[in-house]
């Protein structure tokens, strides 16, 4: 259940269109449940204003669909990341309306009330490199499900200083700026020190031997010299949209 679905269900009740004992019932309907293979938290989006998102990764087509079906049903909407190919298509055939991403592997499903909670600005999302790609549209593609407003700036590695220089009126717009970087992952100290809004970088795996998976990128972000720049796991463009989430949008009116 949203915070809009609360305030609607409410708002029945004080104009009398839903009785309390109707209204009750819903509400203990609503916190979670338990499934053979999972337990599903019905009440998040009260807590912290988002639903519970699947992470698709390691469960089989037929859990994903079994999840998705039960949060859908509330009319909250979905959203599924970390998607495989036969997964994907399931949600696809099951959900009418359901926007599908093979590149960011992500399903998304609108909920039936919108979300109300307004943004501050846009969140930019920048990729190094086209090779940051999938884990930066994975950032973008969960920061619109979420409610904000988004725009991708793509492949201004600081092999090419002047192209991040270039894109100046893009970053000075952002609300929030999330970098997605492999290699050295140099670039989000590039930005850090260009705008005065909030740099969330996301080190990916990308990049020959030394770079450990990421790793070279990872401890190159977490030792930044472009102070108060966040750092979150290797390849995790999901947690960086939601951290960015947590700092663009307003709370509920």
């Amino acid at each position: 259940m949203t915070p809009e679905r609360l305030r609607a269900l409410l708002a029945d009740v004080a104009g009398g269109s839903v009785s309390v004992t109707e209204a009750e019932q819903r509400l203990t309907w609503a916190p979670f449940e338990q499934l053979e293979y999972a337990t599903i938290d019905h009440h998040r989006a009260l807590r912290h204003g988002f639903p519970e998102v699947i992470f698709g990764e390691g469960k089989t087509s037929a859990q994903v669909l079994g999840i998705a079906e039960r949060i859908a049903e509330r009319g909250d909407g979905l959203l599924a990341t970390r998607l495989g190919a036969e997964a994907a298509a399931a949600l696809a055939e099951r959900f009418a309306g359901i926007e599908t991403d093979s590149f960011g592997r992500t399903a998304y499903l609108a909920p039936e009330v919108p979300r109300t909670r307004a943004a501050r600005g846009p969140v930019l999302v920048v990729a190094a490199g086209t090779s940051d790609l999938p884990v930066a549209e994975e950032a973008a593609l969960t920061a619109h499900a979420f409610g904000n407003p988004v725009e991708r700036l793509n492949d201004v590695g600081v092999a090419g200083l002047h192209r991040i220089l270039g894109a100046a009126e893009h970053l000075r717009r952002a609300s929030v700026v999330i970098v997605v970087a492999g290699m050295e992952g140099a670039l989000p100290s590039v930005v850090g020190g260009l705008i005065a809004a909030p740099v969330i970088a996301v080190p990916t795996s990308v990049g020959y031997g030394a770079a450990f998976g990421g790793l070279a990128a990872l401890l190159g972000m977490l030792n930044s010299c472009a102070s108060g720049v966040t750092v979150v796991n290797i390849d995790n463009g999901f947690g960086a949209a939601a951290a960015a989430s947590r700092i663009n949008l307003l709370p509920p009116a």
